[in-house]
């Protein structure tokens, strides 16, 4: 099945196999067209289980749900989806192996949760032109960027706490932010890979780790090389996000490095003004792109 206009559908059929445990078939609209038994026809309140259907798809499927993709992408052992619709738009599946056999995982990030309740560059350019930063309304103690020319306002950011947009209004870049406890507890609920697949639908994005990477290691209750593990992984998945360890708000890729690679130096030191907010120095990498 290719690839058209038809086929950009989302679709969750009965299943017509009566002696079958999963009731629903899920067709994804990738390039050889991928066709799932499923147990729930979405993962409303936990992890779906799937099997790959081995039939064509029905001529006269049931159809119980349907909605336009925005998104269908495989990413190493995940598809990520993305539906036109306001609410159930936004999921992954999983496919990995349980005792030598192939099992997929229907998720969405609420769900990856549940499952885990335990959880918890070279030198850069001035700016050119006034830049205003859009700062996420969650966002309890910002960057402060005035020293820098950078203006800021307070808004709800779809991805990522720092964003930048277009005089149109397109977002064109975007920064996450994360303290050391909140990577741990984002990478050990499944949470970190739904910010990364919001992340990557931008032309820009980065992760910024207040931390050296040492530090994961150092983490009391939950296990480093665990931590370290999933986010290498999530790296290979979304590699066109680096993912930067900074001890200080004033690192740069330089000097700080990413989840693939060992520490190689060490940080700036700390500035901050009277308040004590740190004080973030802004780059430049997007003017290009207005």
């Amino acid at each position: 099945m290719n690839v058209d206009t038809e086929t950009r559908l989302f679709v969750v059929a009965r299943n017509p196999q009566p002696d079958s445990r999963l009731p629903y078939l899920v067709r994804l609209p990738l390039k050889h067209g991928l066709v799932l038994k499923a147990r729930a026809p979405w993962p409303a309140t936990a992890r779906v289980y799937c099997h790959r259907f081995e039939d064509p798809w029905p001529d006269n499927a049931d159809v119980v749900d349907e909605a336009v993709v925005l998104v269908c992408r495989r990413r190493g052992p995940a598809v990520d989806l993305v539906l036109d619709r306001p609410r159930q738009a936004r999921s992954q599946f999983v496919f990995t192996q349980v005792k030598g056999r192939e099992a997929i995982f229907w998720q969405t990030q609420k769900t990856a949760r549940a499952a885990n309740p335990g959880g918890r560059v070279p030198r850069r350019r001035a700016v050119a032109e006034p830049v205003t930063i859009t700062v996420d309304t969650r966002e309890r103690y910002p960057y402060r960027v005035a020293h820098q020319g950078a203006g800021t306002v307070r808004a709800t950011v779809a991805a990522g706490d720092y964003a930048i947009h277009a005089s149109d209004g397109r977002l064109l870049a975007a920064v996450e932010r994360k303290s050391l406890d909140n990577l741990a507890s984002t990478l050990s609920d499944g949470s970190l890979a739904f910010q990364l697949q919001r992340l990557a639908e931008l032309r820009l994005a980065a992760i910024v780790v207040e931390t050296r990477y040492s530090a994961l290691f150092k983490l009391e209750h939950v296990n480093g090389a665990w931590l370290a593990d999933q986010l290498t992984r999530l790296q290979v998945r979304y590699p066109n996000i680096p993912i930067v360890f900074a001890d200080t708000p004033a690192a740069t890729p330089k000097t700080g490095h990413t989840a693939s690679s060992p520490p190689r130096s060490q940080t700036q030191p700390t500035r901050a003004d009277a308040s004590g907010r740190s004080q973030l120095t802004i780059s430049d990498p997007y003017t290009h792109l207005a």
